[in-house]
């Protein structure tokens, strides 16, 4: 690309903007080094100030990019400019009155994640918050990023715009833009589809046992359901980067795009291909709530720290809600199916000891030091924002149902704050998103929003599925209750959960314990279920444990046996009301479960 720069003089410093042309090599792939270079033209100024993000938006933890950085430098004319550091992730770069400045730093890229970089002989993997120096006070500046390959036969895939006659050259109209558009760059499988007149590409990296032509005839139809429910598609082109990797699974939206990681051998399998679609589902409807539709702490992101927000609920559970419910609405799978997977999903929430601890809105406001951030204590004090929002969509969409013979749903809700704020990415606030609830629900919400968002209190879940002719039941495990969860690593059985209140708890016993024996016979998680079978409620049995290296017995007396599995099924007799609700909300007969 050809940089024309007009002469720098004080008289034009508060017009003149540089020009940011960002150079990414990759010269020795298997040292896991991006080699960056950045050349900044027509600057104005003694000083300037380079900052490396803390976090990407849509993963709301601070991440510390910069601990990845090395070998930075900076040159003006081929001399080095001196630079010092002002804080983890400030550099602050001495110009004097020189206007073109090119800096050069190396990136280690080894953490293969949707948000995170990964380099080696295979293929090259980016986002931009993780590579890329912000410039503070030129945020809206237009950026150019050229890459450079290894190899002449990889390819680079982003939702970038080429410039054209500029070879593997692409064009970010603001830093924003930059951090929301990840690059795939190596000799990955690509493949092009049309979907209502638009185009899109699938990039895959990584072998496993996906056949292509079902997976793009499958996201054609995600993508033409969700397209139907908010009038059309917010975007000219659209990428899908699909990593294959071992037992992983992840994905990160973007405005134009979105990189997701699937289990290599996940796609034969029936329920386990149906998680995928529901990961495509998920990650493609956020390009409207979360890109589009957002918070106003999240309209203007702030990439040094923390950007608080107690609505996560609904950019993440909300959208948890419709990854469920699309592939059915697609013909993906059957309104049985549905109906197990939402199984799983209460399932793990009723199994949630900290959903009586932590409320929804304080989970959100949290995420940045919890969610992302479990320890052995986690599922007994935290509640994911992600499930209960889930819960807590189907609720709504249930309640606003009933209330208007299905004439109404969340559907509305969401093309209503798509009007409202989306289209014009305008943010919301909580009160303006619970206003919008009540609308398109008819009635005050203010007691739902108080005890099952700001509180603890149980979810009723009966009392809003009775209408629909469906019902919560619990599955009760045969064993009498101990409290633990036991893993198999390395040849030891380690207890990685103790349950609060358990039996296991108040004698004593520790997450990373390792379990030995149960009245002097050893055991093993395999067959830790089976041993307590044996047993009965309020027998004392005596538990032997490594602690800390040193060898402890607790007796232990047991419980009543607990809930281990809920299903969602119909009631007994359903009437005509609750069949035409029933099929109202799913688009299905209610003989279809017998």
């Amino acid at each position: 690309m050809k940089e024309t720069i007009a002469p720098c003089t004080d008289t034009r410093l508060q017009e003149k903007v540089p020009l940011i042309h960002y150079q990414v090599a990759m010269s020795q792939p298997e040292t896991h080094l991006f080699e960056v270079t950045l050349r900044i033209g027509g600057y104005c100024a003694s000083t300037l100030d380079l900052k490396m993000p803390v976090w990407t938006p849509g993963s709301y933890l601070v991440r510390e990019y910069a601990k990845h950085l090395q070998d930075f430098a900076a040159f003006a004319n081929k001399k080095p400019l001196t630079w010092r550091k002002i804080s983890k992730n400030h550099w602050q770069v001495e110009t004097g009155d020189v206007s073109e400045v090119t800096v050069k730093y190396r990136i280690f890229a080894n953490e293969l994640t949707v948000r995170t970089n990964h380099l080696d002989s295979t293929h090259g993997y980016f986002n931009g918050a993780a590579l890329f120096f912000r410039l503070p006070g030129f945020d809206r500046q237009p950026i150019y990023v050229t890459i450079v390959p290894p190899r002449p036969e990889w390819q680079v895939t982003t939702a970038l715009p080429a410039v054209p006659e500029q070879a593997n050259t692409f064009f970010a109209s603001d830093f924003d833009t930059l951090v929301d558009s990840p690059f795939e760059i190596g000799s990955h499988q690509l493949y092009h589809f049309d979907v209502l007149g638009k185009p899109h590409e699938l990039a895959i990296w990584g072998r496993g046992n996906f056949r292509a032509q079902q997976m793009i005839a499958d996201i054609k139809k995600i993508v033409e359901v969700e397209a139907r429910m908010f009038g059309g598609l917010p975007y000219e082109r659209y990428v899908f980067v699909l990593h294959l990797f071992a037992q992983a699974y992840g994905g990160l939206e973007h405005k134009n795009s979105c990189s997701l990681i699937y289990q290599r051998f996940g796609f034969r399998d029936r329920e386990k291909y149906d998680r995928f679609i529901q990961l495509v589902a998920h990650e493609f409807f956020h390009l409207w709530n979360v890109k589009r539709i957002r918070p106003q702490e999240l309209e203007v992101f702030d990439y040094d720290q923390e950007n608080y927000t107690s609505c996560l609920w609904f950019c993440e559970g909300t959208t948890s809600y419709y990854d469920l419910l699309i592939p059915l609405r697609a013909g993906i799978y059957d309104v049985k199916s549905f109906l197990n997977n939402w199984s799983k999903e209460v399932t793990r929430y009723l199994t949630t000891p900290g959903r009586k601890v932590q409320a929804l809105s304080e989970s959100s406001f949290d995420a940045w030091i919890k969610l992302y951030r479990q320890d052995s204590n986690s599922g007994n004090s935290q509640m994911s924002y992600y499930l209960k929002g889930e819960m807590v969509s189907l609720l709504l969409d249930l309640l606003i149902r009933s209330l208007h013979d299905n004439q109404r749903s969340l559907d509305d809700v969401m093309l209503k704050m798509w009007h409202k704020f989306g289209r014009d990415e305008i943010g919301y606030t909580s009160q303006q998103l619970q206003q919008v609830i009540e609308s398109v629900a008819g009635i005050d919400l203010s007691d739902f929003f108080k005890r099952y968002i700001d509180t603890t209190e149980e979810l009723p879940f009966n009392q809003y599925l009775e209408p629909f002719g469906l019902q919560i039941v619990a599955e009760t495990e045969q064993e009498p209750y101990l409290g633990i969860r036991v893993s198999s690593e390395h040849g030891r059985e380690l207890i990685k959960f103790v349950e609060a209140g358990s039996p296991a708890q108040l004698a004593g016993i520790d997450p990373g314990d390792e379990l030995l024996a149960i009245d002097g016979v050893k055991v093993s998680a395999t067959h830790l279920s089976d041993r307590l079978k044996d047993y009965q409620p309020n027998d004392t049995i005596s538990v032997a444990v490594f602690h800390h290296e040193e060898l402890r017995i607790y007796p232990v007396t047991l419980a009543f046996p607990r809930a281990s599995k809920y299903l969602v099924q119909p009631v007994d007799n359903p009437s005509e009301i609750q069949k035409q609700n029933f099929s109202g909300w799913l688009g299905a007969s209610m003989t279809t479960l017998r």
